[in-house]
């Protein structure tokens, strides 16, 4: 499938879809991230199980983190990866916002 590039040379990979599930690959991504983004997917009202690998070995030899969230029929898995994002961009507003209020 097509890599999608987003803000800030982020690329993303489509490598399975369906309605309720999806994997994605997130190039140049670490535990950082993506511990965050899971953590704000399984947050996210749909959102049966949200995981991420980033084991080479495991993986037959993949080098950048896949995510994979499973959802319930009622919700799309992208949606919910959409839904997930702007929880992390939420968050990180307020945090910044506590942050100055705090200096």
């Amino acid at each position: 499938m097509r890599a999608r590039r987003f803000r800030e040379g982020m690329e993303l990979r489509v490598i399975e879809k369906a309605d309720t599930e999806v994997s994605i690959e997130i190039a140049g991504e670490d535990h950082t991230f993506m511990n965050v983004l899971k953590g704000a997917l399984l947050e996210t009202d749909g959102v049966t199980a949200a995981t991420y690998d980033m084991n080479p070995e495991q993986s037959g030899g993949q080098t950048e983190p896949v995510l994979t969230i499973k959802t319930d029929q009622a919700t799309d898995a992208l949606d919910a990866l959409e839904a997930g994002a702007e929880r992390v961009i939420q968050k990180s507003d307020d945090f910044q916002t506590a942050f100055e209020s705090a200096a």
